[in-house]
């Protein structure tokens, strides 16, 4: 699995390499799951990447948010 480093190369795979929109719209939706320990795929993404990581992809999340609006 890989792990990102920065925004810059976490954002240029999500929009380039797996063709996503970081729209306000979308950005709002990730927050949200990533923030909800029930949602499944939450539960399954820390127990891969550890809370360290959650954190630090939510930064992301937040500041792509950011730029959305």
């Amino acid at each position: 699995m890989h792990v990102f480093t920065n925004f810059t190369e976490w954002r240029e795979a999500i929009t380039l390499r797996c063709g996503l929109t970081l729209s306000l719209d979308y950005c709002v939706e990730r927050l949200a799951a990533l923030r909800d320990d029930s949602v499944p795929s939450t539960r399954n993404f820390v127990r891969d990447y550890g809370e360290n990581y959650r954190s630090l992809v939510i930064s992301w999340f937040e500041q792509a948010r950011s730029e959305a609006s």
